[in-house]
């Protein structure tokens, strides 16, 4: 990978965990809070978007290209809300790193049992480390913290997150190296849609919509200029020539920052073993992406 590549996801995992912390802040609005970043960042963006459009650089229109943007503004749609939800019910220091972790176990297993690839002994190494990391950041080293109520919430949310993120990855990494679509157009048309798919929840009762951001329109208006750039990073990276699988790895450098902000800023008990747990997490990772 570019050395200019590196640095522009070392930059966007960065940027990254910090939106996110600022999104659990935001955690009890919920899926108002999703529309009124998504507004935020639509009209950040458009004047950079449509200037690329009007240039010609933006996009070639083609039936294809028309379903990756329809099918990548619907993939985050489901991310942001399950993030959200995720927020609301578990710790930042949980749901963000098991989230972030997942994505590549799943592809790698999918790649088994779907694709038929026979597994190597690096590839079965990442998913255990994988597995043995989520299990650290969930229980901090005491498995009885699966049997208690709620004990298994921020995995299964941060797991559904990571499932998204491993669909999204794909599908946006195939539109800007396949077919040239710029990675801030790609990025401002998924959000875009979602604009349209989550205004008619705010129209059905404006008024409570307001009254649930009262407090909150800084926090949105962060996420709503950071969430775009980081990932408009990522696939910069992309059209540049760096390959998935060591961009896909390198962000996940993320978690740790992630459940460190989670310590010291939200408080959070995060602990030697959480944080162990985020580096057992990496390793599996970088292990999967070289299998």
């Amino acid at each position: 990978m570019a050395f200019a590549s590196l640095l522009l996801v070392v930059l966007a995992s960065f940027i990254h965990a910090s939106w996110n912390l600022l999104a659990k802040r935001a955690a009890s609005v919920g899926p108002v809070f999703v529309f009124a970043y998504n507004v935020i960042a639509c009209i950040a963006y458009a004047p950079w978007v449509f200037y690329l459009l009007i240039q010609g650089d933006g996009i070639a229109w083609s039936w294809i290209g028309v379903v990756l943007l329809l099918l990548s503004g619907l993939i985050h749609l489901a991310y942001s809300l399950c993030l959200q939800r995720g927020y609301q019910v578990a710790d930042l220091s949980v749901v963000y790193p098991v989230a972030r972790g997942t994505g590549p176990m799943l592809s790698t297993i999918g790649a088994f049992f779907i694709l038929g690839e026979m597994p190597s002994g690096q590839g079965l190494a990442g998913l255990l480390l994988v597995v043995v990391g989520i299990g650290l950041i969930a229980t901090q080293g005491d498995l009885s913290a699966f049997q208690r109520p709620g004990g298994q919430t921020g995995v299964r949310w941060g797991a559904a997150t990571g499932g998204l993120i491993a669909s999204y990855t794909v599908v946006d990494a195939y539109a800007v190296k396949a077919l040239g679509i710029a990675p801030v157009v790609l990025d401002w048309f998924s959000n875009l849609l979602r604009f349209f798919l989550l205004a008619p929840l705010v129209i059905a009762n404006p008024g409570r919509a307001i009254e649930a951001m009262r407090g909150y329109w800084w926090i949105a208006i962060g996420v709503g200029l950071l969430s775009p750039l980081s990932y408009i990073l990522v696939l910069e990276a992309f059209t540049s020539g760096a390959p998935l699988s060591l961009v896909a790895p390198m962000r996940e450098m993320s978690m740790m920052v992630g459940a460190l902000l989670g310590m010291l800023i939200l408080r959070e008990k995060v602990g030697p073993w959480r944080i162990t747990g985020c580096g057992v997490l990496i390793a599996g990772v970088i292990l999967l992406s070289g299998a």
